[in-house]
């Protein structure tokens, strides 16, 4: 029983850890540092350079013109900002919209598109060659990103030593919240404290592609078919030697995914992403190396996508064991927890189905649907079936 109750209790350990753990020992180290060295900011709120901010869009007739206005709206000088919009593959009338848009005076914009679709990557990579300003602002055509946004990224700009910003992913949720929204929302505003607590300690580990920037000479070209390149691009500039700031008041909303299993496709997807990225950026692994990066990039991102999902399976095995082996009747109480734990999941799923929202039991649904999409996601990369062209998950806007 001796190995049976090490495996569950090292289990319990990387689960507790990668979930509970690092945020708790992440919030002390950066009030530790607060002691040290203060709370102050590095950015020049009167700092306005030049900007490139790039819209990629694919397939988006029903929204690219509230995209276009919610751009035109930005608090920032208009003659400093050149809205460029890439739409390659998009067979509907998105390129003709954008192009037929009645811009107000002054305004500066472009509009890239080929027919052929290769996959986000591929279209960025292709328009690089044509921005000229020092920060480059990437986001997607189906978020709205608030006014202040551009003001708020640049000012960090100010510091040299910075390479790129991410800005906060936000989920819009109404009082039809489904279990996608609910779920979605509250991994969202976990993980966006994470990544601010992550900034102010030393770097942000990867951004979302929903909103984030870099520093344009920074910007190295990654592999066509990598799959989480917001990720990738981001984190390449970290281990370069640079910083990659958080800032929560530049903040792209999107809608949540229609369904769970809407929201499954996006997650396997970035799962099989994820394992990809690990494979490549293995030498982020080496503490002599990266210190401070490395344990911040296997803490909040590597147990995420290996051994937390794992540990899982693990420990439920092992406590069956355990309780099969009348270990005590401690392990029977660890057995009743989790079968409880995974009911209010299945409650949660039955819900869903019915249409029926309960938030109590939505949140442990959408963590086992996160972790199951780990599973799957390692297998679609193992047999080599994911593509950088991917099907659109369906938003709850419809």
């Amino acid at each position: 029983m001796v190995t049976y109750k090490l495996i569950f209790w090292v289990a319990i350990a990387i689960i507790l850890y990668t979930y509970i753990g690092y945020g708790i020992l992440l919030m002390l180290l950066v009030r530790i540092k607060r002691i040290f060295k203060g709370n102050s900011n590095d950015f020049k709120e009167d700092f306005v350079p030049p900007v490139t901010f790039v819209v990629a869009a694919y397939n988006e007739e029903n929204w690219i013109e509230n995209k276009i206005q919610n751009c035109l709206d930005f608090d920032y000088p208009k003659d400093k900002i050149h809205f460029l919009f890439v739409t390659d593959g998009s067979n509907d009338r998105t390129p003709d919209l954008i192009r037929a848009y009645n811009y107000p005076d002054g305004v500066q914009w472009s509009c890239h598109h080929v027919d052929a679709r290769s996959g986000k990557i591929a279209a960025v990579e292709r328009i690089m060659a044509f921005i000229d300003t020092p920060i480059t602002i990437y986001t997607d055509a189906n978020t709205l990103v608030n006014k202040a946004a551009i003001k708020n990224i640049v000012r960090h700009y100010a510091n040299e030593k910075v390479g790129a910003v991410a800005g906060e992913k936000r989920i819009s949720m109404d009082e039809k919240e489904s279990a996608s929204a609910a779920g979605e929302g509250i991994y969202w505003k976990y993980e966006s404290t994470l990544k601010k607590w992550d900034s102010e300690l030393n770097t942000v580990v990867g951004a979302a592609g929903e909103l984030f920037s870099i520093r344009t000479e920074l910007f190295t070209p990654v592999r066509k078919d990598t799959v989480v390149e917001d990720f990738v691009m981001t984190l390449g500039i970290a281990r370069s030697g640079y910083k990659v700031r958080y800032e929560s008041q530049a903040y792209a909303v999107e809608h949540s995914s229609a369904s769970v299993q809407e929201e499954l496709k996006r997650k396997i997807r970035i799962a099989a992403g994820g394992i990809q990225a690990l494979v490549r950026l293995r030498g982020l692994l080496n503490f002599f190396k990266y210190g401070m990066l490395s344990f911040q990039y296997i803490s909040h991102r590597v147990l995420r996508w290996t051994l937390a999902p794992l540990s899982l399976l693990l420990v439920f095995i092992a406590n069956i064991v355990l309780v099969w082996n009348d270990a005590g009747v401690f392990y029977k109480w660890t057995m009743i927890l989790q079968i409880g734990f995974y009911l209010l999941a299945l409650i949660g799923y039955i819900l869903e189905r019915q249409e029926l929202k309960f938030k109590a039991f939505f949140v442990p649904y959408y963590f086992c649907v996160m972790n199951y999409a780990v599973y799957r996601g390692f297998f679609r990369y193992i047999n080599g079936q994911q593509s950088v062209v991917w099907e659109k998950a369906k938003r709850a806007d419809g």
